[in-house]
């Protein structure tokens, strides 16, 4: 089954007269949508009292969470403390994410710094060995750690780089975020078969069933010479990328993605948008 929900709460969520996270599960079964995710972004705060009323509420109507880590990790730092606490963030967001019933954490994989690309890749790749090792001391039970692509040229987070990462760790499962994609490449993302083109590779590398299970960010972006810019809508009809022919794919090829809208505000009713381009959503 495709998992479609927007990412964080949107301008007709609160138009609705709602205020709170939890009232999201409600919302979300009135429109047919089936997951939400909630960002750290800043910092993995949440009380325990809140964690178990989303929980309990996103439980009673059936829908999937799933939580973004603090935007700050790199597992490219130099710094010994700081791959430390980049560990950290994503351990503290899995313990938050299983309180609040939720199996799946994405976090941005590293950016270059002053280091050459290769060399950059070449560390992110050892610490997230240590991260998966932290993982593991873990007792949380089943849950995903989704590596994310990543839009500006000075990240670490190509489909092919994530893909690569995910091989490192049989918990760690690809977040493409095709609006980051899109932009990286500056609109190199343009029809069904450039959409085509990233999930047979990952398919090929990674077996089907973690490519079915992936992860999805999607968007629009604005992006320039050095990639991402911000988030548009799916009013815009200027940057893209379209949706539509990735919906024939997950279709056609019969995965079950976990599918976010990130779009600019209008992230349920682009969501929505979404499902209504599937079959079986």
């Amino acid at each position: 089954m495709i998992r479609i929900g927007p990412s964080g709460n949107s301008e007709t969520f609160y138009a609705s007269g709602r205020a709170h996270t939890y009232e999201e599960a409600e919302f979300l079964h009135g429109l047919g949508l089936n997951a939400f995710e909630y960002s750290f972004g800043r910092g993995v705060r949440i009380s325990e009292a809140a964690a178990e009323k989303i929980k309990t509420e996103f439980g009673k109507y059936g829908i999937e969470l799933s939580v973004h880590a603090p935007y700050y990790t790199n597992f490219a730092n130099p710094d010994p403390e700081m791959i430390g606490k980049s560990i950290g963030y994503v351990l503290q967001s899995i313990a938050a994410c299983k309180k609040m019933g939720g199996e799946r954490v994405v976090f941005h994989p590293a950016a270059c710094g002053k280091a050459e690309r290769v060399e950059a890749v070449k560390a992110t790749k050892a610490n997230l060995v240590l991260l998966a090792e932290a993982c593991e001391k873990l007792d949380c039970g089943e849950f995903k750690i989704c590596a994310e692509t990543m839009g500006k040229r000075n990240q670490i987070g190509t489909v092919e780089e994530v893909v690569d990462f995910c091989l490192l760790y049989d918990k760690m499962y690809p977040c493409f975020d095709f609006g980051h994609i899109n932009a990286y490449t500056c609109g190199g993302i343009k029809t069904k078969d450039d959409y085509r083109r990233i999930l047979d590779y990952t398919i090929d590398k990674l077996g089907f069933e973690k490519a079915s299970n992936m992860h999805v960010h999607f968007s629009k972006i604005q992006y320039g010479d050095k990639g991402e810019i911000r988030h548009l809508t799916f009013e815009d009809s200027v940057y893209g990328p379209e949706y539509a022919p990735l919906a024939e794919l997950f279709d056609e090829y019969k995965m079950s993605p976990y599918i976010v809208c990130e779009s600019n505000g209008t992230m349920s009713d682009d969501a929505l948008t979404m499902k209504k381009l599937h079959k079986n959503a």
